[in-house]
């Protein structure tokens, strides 16, 4: 297997050791957990609403794909941590607003998990697989 680090100036920087997405085998694109974080200063932003969380996650989540040579479409999975379960009705109908803009085709699988995040303030972070076709 081959492995390229993704890196996109839309994303910020990774907190810690590791990758914002990467590019296996040439096909493969796996993103790491995103939050709504502003890019150049990896603050959280839209304190307290969940619905702009997420659809300013997605678009992070949207160019480190794109970065990698994948879009929306190509997205098989896409895993959803919220901090409150109050916030799924919220979270949900902002996650399926932002994929019926930006999927056409099969929609990609989710799980949606209820956990503690590591920065204050942030209430979802989400992660993508996708597989670019032949």
């Amino acid at each position: 297997m081959t492995a390229t680090q993704i890196e996109t100036d839309l994303a910020p920087k990774p907190l810690s050791s590791f990758s914002q997405g990467v590019h296996a085998s040439g096909r493969i694109v796996q993103v790491s957990g995103c939050g709504s974080l502003n890019p150049a200063t990896a603050e959280v932003i839209h304190l307290g609403d969940v619905a702009a969380q997420v659809v300013a996650t997605l678009d992070i989540v949207k160019g480190i794909l794109e970065a990698g040579g994948a879009t929306f479409s190509d997205v098989i999975m896409l895993r959803v941590y919220l901090t409150d379960r109050s916030d799924f009705a919220a979270m949900n109908a902002a996650y399926e607003k932002y994929i019926g803009e930006n999927v056409s085709g099969v929609k990609p699988c989710r799980t949606t998990l209820m956990v503690g995040l590591p920065l204050e303030g942030m209430l979802v972070e989400i992660d993508a697989l996708a597989v670019i076709p032949d």
